[in-house]
């Protein structure tokens, strides 16, 4: 139960945002501007700042990266093969793939103090340092081919991507960021999830998943089951210790990242059949994070 209710107040900042943009004078132009801000400021500070908090030991990080890689991989690929389905939108399945093998960073490092304390968070940090950089790459590809833009060229200003690769260089090279830009990062990222969340709920039609309802359930169901159950099976096979098992199992039942709708309007894809999966992303999170650590328990 505790667990789940620590997805509580993200619902809640998603409804927030959409009566914020649908009740009050703070309508769509204010919220056109706080996207932007998200996008280009707000989230890639947060991602840099998570990446580079926790120093990064590749040799005793390898079970955990493999394990976290192995999820993220399984959950792109499915995700990919949907579009073969029959009558699957291109435009839709574009901008609600990264749905189904994103994850929320914040929601994993906060679950991963509860999980296994400092430890727990040590371990979360690796899973963000290698799987972000994963995904958003995999995210961008097919909003770009969509859109007709130059794959190579999108990455390269990609802000989520540089910030996540520039963190990951920054740690492997065992640099530390001086007190006052650490300190000003960190309220930086402090803004992002609640800003972002609100975005997703001033941009949310919930009307918006009806255009393809198969092919959000096979998005969600890559996300809330498939993936979890690969983690599972994956900890089970590497023989990983318990507080590290928790979090890969932990990590691949998170909610989808908020980023992604705001990555799915920024290239052109369709915003509002995201904001739908995250919504649901969010509420079925507060299922799938018990039920799969759960399972894992079950499985010894």
């Amino acid at each position: 139960m505790a667990d789940a209710l620590l997805l509580l107040p993200d619902f809640l900042l998603i409804a927030a945002g959409f009566v914020l943009c649908r009740f009050t004078p703070l309508d769509r132009p204010l919220w056109a501007g706080v996207e932007r801000l998200v996008y280009v400021v707000l989230f890639p500070a947060l991602l840099f700042g998570s990446i580079v908090r926790n120093p990064l030991d590749l040799g005793t990080a390898a079970p955990v990266a493999v394990a976290a890689l192995t999820v993220t991989a399984v959950g792109v690929m499915l995700a990919y093969a949907v579009r073969l389905a029959p009558g699957v939108d291109a435009r839709l399945h574009a901008s609600g793939a990264q749905v189904a093998f994103r994850f929320n960073s914040y929601v994993a490092l906060a679950l991963a103090d509860r999980l296994g304390g400092a430890a727990g968070v040590a371990w979360m940090a690796v899973i963000v340092s290698v799987c972000v950089p994963a995904c958003n790459v995999a995210a961008v590809w097919p909003l770009a081919r969509q859109g007709g833009q130059g794959y190579l060229r999108e990455l390269a200003r990609n802000p989520l991507i540089i910030a996540t690769v520039s963190g990951l260089v920054f740690n492997l090279l065992g640099l530390r960021l001086p007190e006052l830009a650490a300190t000003t990062l960190s309220r930086l990222s402090a803004a992002a999830l609640p800003l972002g969340l609100m975005a997703v709920g001033a941009g949310l039609q919930m009307g918006a998943l009806r255009e393809a309802p198969l092919l959000a359930g096979a998005l969600l169901a890559i996300r809330h089951l498939a993936l979890p159950a690969v983690a599972v099976a994956s900890v089970l096979a590497l023989g990983l210790p318990k507080i590290q098992a928790a979090v890969v199992v932990a990590f691949a039942a998170l909610p989808t990242a908020s980023s992604a709708y705001v990555l799915a309007v920024r290239m052109g894809g369709a915003g509002a059949f995201v904001a739908g999966l995250v919504t649901v992303s969010t509420l079925a999170g507060m299922v799938s994070l018990p039920v799969a650590l759960a399972a894992l328990r079950a499985a010894g």
